[in-house]
């Protein structure tokens, strides 16, 4: 069994930034911003050989309305599945009021509890000693997760015989001792969930998962960090990666909306299959081509999902439809689906187009069979004449996956006009019934091995040249002395 941990307190007291520390990781964005987390993350570690799971949450103040609310209640939620919890305590700010509250919850629970004294540098011990012990929890224990000051001792304080230590029975594999740990392995097909801000992201990662995994509010711009979440579903895994929405670059002016862009488009990149979602009230912007644009250059499988659709007019419903067939015209190998994330309307539906897509972009496909497809389009219509020759192309096979890269070789092919290599990307994807992922054709020509290889003459060859001359030069002069 491998012990979780939870790191909880009141806003901006260090939780993620000792997240960071003992996962060896940058997972949680780190700002000094009260109530920048909001979710739970989850990460991977290790301590002396032994793995762990941690959990970063959102503050608790005591007195949450609104989206804190339900921020606290993710964090309440984290404090009961967990084995032990580190309760962080600002050393700076000192003893307050939502200190004793979440103190008085703690107590009522039956966990390992340890108060955790952040920001020591500078503090007097003894002041510490005398201002948190009144919580009730024992003695704090002092550190500063950002200079990694006494993280040791409280590993130590944690893991001891009277702690988890009986917990921690699934030691790290041979050979692994020393490297940094991994973050929580996201296994299976790895879903990115993507689209500008309010669309409803978030509501419908926790639909497809049926339970309330992430913060959800009618706000645009609540979710901030990019949260991985393995999960089953009929015994096949997936992994979800619910993340920030992305508006146009001029409105983007704070340094915590900037990290939470960059990360959502490292989380594209590291996804297999993502998830657009268009709300279907707004139509397609001038943003979500430029979103979109970034998956198809990624080579990512896409289905693209529509939002909001319930409570819309059939009128409206023919006016929506018109303009994706238009203004995605470039998308048109992804599957398109209608549906409501709030009512659960569709959602089902996404994972048949999810599992296609996917299965087209990790096809594997036997290089005769490939230069079989190539014979047949180019039987049907011949490249074009350049430099009065015709290209030729010779032979096809397969690159890479996710996306499926085609590499065929041939002469001349840096001429290969575009609009040819889209029909031999449309061939190959009709023929090879892929769908859902984008082709990428990469041409290699034949080089000719001799070409600035430069041989010397003998010097038999030299004197038959020399003669040869000679001779052409006397015939010149006879030509000359006749026509005079």
């Amino acid at each position: 069994m491998v012990p979780v941990i939870a790191l909880v307190g009141r806003p901006n007291v260090g939780k993620s930034t000792l997240f960071n520390r003992l996962t060896k990781s940058r997972d949680a964005i780190v700002a000094d911003v009260a109530g920048l987390t909001r979710d739970r993350q989850y990460g991977e570690a290790s301590w002396q050989g032994q793995r762990y799971i941690l959990v970063d949450t959102g503050g608790i103040s005591g007195d949450e309305q609104g989206l804190d609310m339900i921020m606290a209640g993710q964090s309440l939620q984290a404090i009961e599945e967990a084995d032990a919890v580190l309760f962080l305590v600002d050393s700076r700010a000192g003893r307050t009021a939502a200190d004793e509250l979440i103190a008085q919850h703690l107590r009522k629970r039956n966990k390992h509890t340890y108060l955790i004294a952040n920001k020591i540098d500078g503090a007097d011990q003894d002041s510490i000693q005398g201002e948190f012990s009144k919580l009730g929890l024992g003695s704090p224990i002092g550190i500063a997760a950002a200079h990694g000051r006494n993280i040791n001792p409280m590993l130590e304080m944690v893991f001891g015989e009277n702690g988890i230590g009986s917990l921690a029975q699934e030691p790290l594999a041979e050979g692994e001792e020393g490297k940094a740990p991994r973050i929580v392995e996201a296994i299976g097909t790895k879903i990115a969930v993507i689209g500008r801000p309010n669309v409803g992201k978030s509501t419908l990662v926790n639909r497809m998962l049926g339970e309330d995994r992430v913060v959800v509010f009618d706000q645009a711009g609540t979710t901030r960090d990019t949260i991985y979440i393995p999960y089953e579903r009929f015994e096949k895994p997936y992994t979800l990666i619910d993340t920030a929405g992305v508006r146009k670059r001029g409105r983007v002016s704070e340094a915590v909306e900037k990290f939470s862009v960059i990360k959502t488009l490292q989380a594209i990149e590291d996804s297999n299959v993502v998830i657009f979602v268009i709300d279907a009230r707004e139509g397609v912007v001038e943003q979500d081509l430029h979103l979109l644009g970034f998956v198809l250059d990624a080579g990512r499988a896409l289905v693209i999902a529509v939002n909001k659709w319930d409570g819309m007019d059939e009128r409206e419903k023919d006016y929506v439809k018109i303009e994706l067939q238009r203004r995605l015209i470039f998308a048109q190998f992804a599957d398109l689906h209608f549906i409501s994330a709030l009512h659960g309307s569709g959602v089902g539906l996404l994972y048949k187009s999810v599992d296609k897509a996917f299965a087209s972009a990790m096809t594997k496909v036997p290089t005769n069979r490939m230069t079989q497809i190539l014979e047949d389009a180019v039987a049907n219509h011949q490249p074009p004449v350049v430099n009065s020759r015709r290209i030729k192309l010779r032979y096809a096979h397969l690159g890479g996956s996710n996306p499926p890269i085609i590499i065929i070789h041939g002469n001349q092919v840096e001429n290969v006009p575009q609009s040819y290599t889209k029909y031999l990307e449309n061939t190959f994807r009709k023929v090879l019934g892929m769908a859902g992922t984008p082709i990428r054709v990469e041409y290699k020509g034949g080089e000719n091995p001799f070409a600035d290889r430069k041989t010397g003459l003998t010097d038999r060859q030299v004197n038959k040249k020399r003669r040869l001359m000679s001779h052409h030069k006397k015939e010149e002069k006879k030509r000359k002395d006749k026509k005079r």
